[in-house]
């Protein structure tokens, strides 16, 4: 029986897939659409209502809404081609440690560079980059695990 161990996989990844890191950048940007508009909407609400909770509570709070508005929208997308019971199944199973880089990074660039839970017009690009591109890597990867998108 043969398989591929992770260090086999290691050995053979070639990172220079052109097809592969714009399907990862696709994937990546939808799921950096669904968390944003859960994560940056929790931290509008907060800084707007100058409702007073820690910084620490309202990333996390900001964290679970990026995760769960990311779920539903790629729910929502997956159901225009399966059925949407199994469209849920998976988008929950998609990728967590994507989802939760994506949400650190970009709560952790916004703390770093404004103190505290603040959206303001410079930080919010920023933020979304960092958000893009510390996953980016993990799901080009995820995607030659799985065989899809492989070059040549």
């Amino acid at each position: 029986m043969s398989s591929i161990s992770s260090c086999d996989l290691q050995e053979t990844l070639k990172w220079n897939c052109t097809q592969t890191w714009k399907r990862a950048s696709y994937n990546t940007l939808w799921c950096l659409l669904g968390c944003a508009i859960g994560d940056l909407g929790t931290i509008a609400f907060f800084q707007f209502s100058e409702i007073n909770w820690p910084t620490l509570s309202i990333m996390v709070l900001a964290i679970i809404n990026g995760l769960i508005t990311s779920v539903i929208l790629e729910t929502i997308i997956l159901a225009r081609q399966i059925d949407i019971r199994t469209a849920f199944r998976t988008a929950l199973g998609m990728s967590l440690i994507s989802m939760l880089s994506m949400e650190i990074a970009m709560n952790l660039v916004d703390v770093w560079l404004t103190g505290g839970a603040k959206l303001t017009p410079w930080v919010v690009p920023v933020m979304l980059i960092a958000g893009f591109i510390t996953p980016l890597p993990y799901n080009y990867w995820r995607l030659k695990k799985w065989g899809l998108d492989c070059c040549g």
